[in-house]
């Protein structure tokens, strides 16, 4: 249950049941009634790049900046054309709405899911205020700035400079700038359950005990007043299963709730015979549907999502989910994507997803920030495990201001997904650079903030460039490691042999592979290629199929190691690099960054880590030889494949790990087509390649 902390200047009461109530005698169906409202505000806004002077004014002449919606960057073509030259600075946006006269009496909240990184707010001249932070959703109250019934100016100044006081300081990613999520208005009842506990739901659901034979759950409900009067409340909780049916149902006796006051109320609800959240399995969620009511209406539903699951981590046995071995195997992402930079619609956060499934992944690592909820909305309808982490990245300040920042910034990522099922982790950094005294004390600071807030699920730290045994890695409760052997050192056949020194020299660490990979440029080929330069201009597919090849024969005969994930499941733009012929772009992806093209690698993992049928020809690209001599290369879950050169058989294959090759073949002048057959799982599969030999 996240810490209860009011900052408005009244009391707070704090009132706790464990009341198991008759079910309501009115239906075994429940549908909560629509109270609150949500508004778009994304389409109308205009925009300027720049300072302007008294830009937040009503009566501002904006009739000649840019026209637009949101989601928007000012970055999406400069952030990622190499030099790290690109715009960091103010940008305005300012837009007009008319609030409906049916709005009279309501509370009116301003929502922005995501600003990078500095958002100052103004509605018709008034100043809402400031949030610094560019990764998490905030809200300001609005009601009094609003004029009901007229017209209404809205002005956001947002500043993606760089602030000395705001994590990240530096990363190996474009700081892109802008209004780049959605957004909102939202309007509710005075009586109501919070908006403004860090932009979180206001109801916080701690699963306290998971068994085949029942849960039991608190629901924490934050709720306030806003009347000029005190209120007689109910607080109800309706949990409904997948269909709707009503499955636990309390109230608590009503109270009296002071004007301008709140109220934290803890009940806790006993489910019978539990449908159990499973992962990729059966990601099967029930619904919290949190009622407050008062002299016999419903003033405010708050409805959250809750998956029941329990989930385990051994250091020498790796994660658990229910009580049973879980392989926590998947891939980083970032929300990154080619013309539009950060600012992705859900359309698009939906196809990163599919491609996510589509290759087997179990888990997610939401790197290097708290991502859009569209995101974490996905992993628990998907089934997919997501370590979710801050922008601690890097470089940091020994600074009262940046602590207090880094802090905010782990609240907001807990209070607003605390809900989740699919978020078992909490990552608290990445790969300081220095491990100091004022570090370890700012990781030590947020580890103890995740227990307090969070204390069932697991603090996590990501480690690279320092010593692996420093102090850096023992704040955390689980440790992850980014390794990328035979891409910038050694050879990638010593994945595993540093892991077991890991392993073996502190055999009660809780080890995970946090990030590894290769960069690869699909239009660059090599037969067999040897380890090319990290920062250099050639980065041949095939050798990123290579290091995961042997990378992942490594990590899947090692059981301790608790979760692997590939960097990057997408190329993404970094604005720094320029290398592998694609200035600007970090191109470790298993797929580039406009989603068009699966990369080899891409399709090693799917013969490996998914159930579909699978049959894939590698270097399927090179198209163009030069040479006559080559390999035929085939990715695939077959337990046999058959191959045929111009009609000509080359025989079958089987393979223990899903790799099958036909060597020493020679292509003829002129166009050569191979085709593989297989039978997967009783259905017939083939696969055609053409290559022409000059």
């Amino acid at each position: 249950m996240p810490r209860i902390v009011t900052w408005l200047a009244t009391a707070v009461m704090v009132v706790a049941a464990n009341v198991i109530a008759a079910p309501h005698a009115s239906a075994a169906t429940y549908t909560p009634p629509a109270l609150r409202q949500r508004v778009d505000l994304n389409s109308g806004w205009r925009f300027t790049k720049g300072d302007v002077a008294g830009a937040e004014a009503t009566a501002f002449n904006d009739s000649g900046w840019q026209q637009l919606s949101v989601p928007h960057t000012w970055n999406a073509a400069d952030g990622a054309d190499g030099g790290n030259n690109y715009y960091r600075g103010v940008g305005w946006y300012r837009r007009h709405y008319t609030v409906p006269a049916s709005f009279a009496g309501k509370m009116l909240f301003l929502q922005f899911a995501g600003a990078n990184q500095v958002a100052d707010v103004w509605v018709n001249g008034t100043y809402l205020g400031k949030h610094s932070g560019g990764y998490s959703r905030f809200r300001f109250g609005a009601t009094s700035a609003f004029k009901v019934g007229q017209d209404n100016v809205i002005a956001v100044k947002v500043n993606n400079a760089n602030n000395a006081d705001i994590p990240p300081l530096s990363a190996d990613f474009t700081f892109y700038g802008g209004i780049y999520r959605n957004v909102s208005l939202q309007v509710v009842d005075p009586l109501a359950v919070r908006m403004l506990d860090s932009a979180g739901p206001g109801v916080y659901l701690r699963q306290r005990s998971v068994t085949a034979a029942s849960a039991t759950v608190d629901v924490t409900t934050k709720l306030f007043n806003n009347y000029t009067s005190s209120r007689s409340v109910v607080v109800r909780t309706v949990v409904t299963d997948a269909a709707g049916n009503i499955v636990a149902d309390q109230s608590l006796p009503a109270r009296t709730v002071a004007a301008n006051a709140g109220v934290d109320v803890v009940q806790t609800v006993t489910i019978a015979n539990p449908h159990r959240w499973d992962g990729l399995a059966d990601p099967y969620m029930y619904k919290a549907n949190v009622e407050i009511r008062s002299d016999g209406q419903v003033t405010d539903v708050v409805t959250e999502p809750l998956g029941l699951r329990t989930f385990g981590v051994d250091p020498n046995n790796g994660f658990t989910l229910n009580g049973h071995p879980y392989d926590l195997h998947g891939v980083n992402l970032h929300q990154d994507r080619a013309g539009v930079g950060w600012a992705v619609d859900d359309t698009q956060h939906t196809q990163d997803f599919d491609l996510i499934r589509e290759i087997g992944a179990t888990t997610i690592r939401m790197a290097h920030y708290q991502h859009d909820q569209k995101d974490y909305n996905l992993a628990d309808e998907r089934g997919l495990v997501v370590w979710a982490e801050i922008p601690l990245v890097n470089d940091t300040t020994n600074s009262a201001g940046y602590t207090a920042n880094a802090r905010q910034q782990m609240i907001e990522l807990i209070r607003q997904n605390y809900n989740h099922p699919s978020i078992v982790f909490w990552g608290i950094g990445n790969e300081q650079r220095v491990d100091n005294a004022a570090t370890n004390a700012l990781l030590d600071n947020l580890a103890g903030l995740v227990n307090t807030e969070d204390p069932d699920r697991v603090s996590v730290y990501a480690s690279c460039c320092v010593s692996d045994t420093g102090a850096v890695n023992n704040h955390a409760e689980a440790s992850g490691y980014n390794k990328y052997f035979g891409w910038y050192n050694g050879g990638y056949n010593d994945l595993g042999g540093n892991l077991d020194s890991l392993h073996a020299a502190n055999p009660s660490r809780r080890i995970a592979l946090s990030e590894y990979g290769a960069g690869a440029n699909t239009t660059q080929h090599a037969l067999n290629p040897a380890a090319p330069s990290p920062g250099g201009q050639y980065h041949p597919e095939e050798y990123q199929a290579l290091l995961h090849e042997a990378s992942w024969k490594q990590l899947d005969a090692r059981p301790y190691v608790w979760g692997t994930y590939v960097w990057n499941m997408f190329d993404f733009a970094a604005d720094a690099r320029n290398e592998g012929g694609q200035p600007g772009i970090n191109d470790k992806g298993l797929v580039t960054r406009d989603r068009v093209t699966r990369k080899d690698a891409f399709y090693f993992y799917k013969a490996n880590w998914s159930a579909a049928p699978t049959l894939y020809i590698t270097s399927r690209r090179w198209t163009q030889r030069t040479t006559a001599a080559t390999e035929l290369k085939v990715y695939s879950n077959a337990a046999s494949v058959t191959a045929t050169l111009n009609g000509v058989s080359l025989g079958s294959r089987t393979s223990a790990d899903h790799i099958f090759k036909w060597t020493g073949v020679t292509l003829r002048a002129g166009a050569n087509t191979f085709q593989v057959t297989a039978t997967i799982n009783g259905t017939p599969v083939t696969d055609t390649v053409t290559w022409n030999l000059n």
